[in-house]
């Protein structure tokens, strides 16, 4: 505001020309670096994600370094919003209309009344001011769905590498038990349908048919 003047009333004389007070263009330019630094990693996080899956993929460096930036952008947001908030404040009270009169000599004159033609019109500036806070709520909660992507805290997880096989479930029946029950094929030991019970009327192990040493159809008789 420093470098910008007005020329005073017509009625003054000699023509003069004053300048408001207040140099608040730093907070204002501070406050635009860090809008467009926002738009900036915004694009280049979107780049990121669609033209590398495999670094921005969750678990890996992408996330991380995506983390830190936002991070660092939800800080220069508040840093950014106050400041201009504050220098808002200063830019109206500088531009205030009965304040602006008052440095004007012909209008301390006796009997001559100024009055403004129009109030300032701060409409644009305060709805900067609105959306600025806006920004940090924003970029405050993407800290956390960039945060999950990390993996970090066991929030999300890199996916398995390629070609290693999955772990075989476990059988049915039980750790170490087999269909039919632990060292019990189907149908079980001694069981008929697979056992190794053998049958001894049939030609196992057991005597032969008809006995040991009797053969059919010899029969035996008393002898004295």
């Amino acid at each position: 505001l420093h470098r910008s003047y007005l020329p005073a009333p017509p009625c003054a004389a000699p023509p003069e020309r004053f300048f408001l007070l207040g140099d608040f263009s730093s907070s204002a330019q501070f406050f635009v670096a860090v809008g467009v630094g926002a738009f900036v990693s915004a694009g280049a996080a979107l780049g990121g994600y669609l033209g590398a899956p495999r670094a921005c993929a969750p678990g890996g460096r992408g996330p991380r370094v995506d983390l830190g930036v936002t991070a660092a952008l939800a800080f220069l947001w508040l840093v950014a919003s106050c400041a201009w908030a504050a220098a808002l404040a200063g830019v109206k009270a500088a531009t205030e209309p009965a304040r602006v009169l008052a440095q004007i000599s012909a209008c301390r004159r006796p009997g001559v009344r100024c009055r403004p033609l129009a109030a300032p019109r701060m409409s644009g500036l305060n709805t900067s001011v609105v959306f600025g806070f806006l920004n940090l709520v924003l970029w405050t909660g993407n800290i956390w769905f960039v945060f999950k992507e990390t993996g970090w805290g066991g929030l999300g997880a890199r996916p398995p590498p390629a070609g290693v096989p999955e772990k075989a479930p476990a059988p049915e029946g039980g750790f170490g038990q087999p269909e039919g029950g632990f060292g019990q094929p189907a149908g079980g030991y001694g069981q008929p349908g697979g056992g190794y019970q053998p049958d001894y009327g049939q030609g196992g192990y057991g005597p032969p048919e008809g006995g040991y040493g009797q053969g059919a159809p010899t029969s035996f008789a008393n002898q004295m």
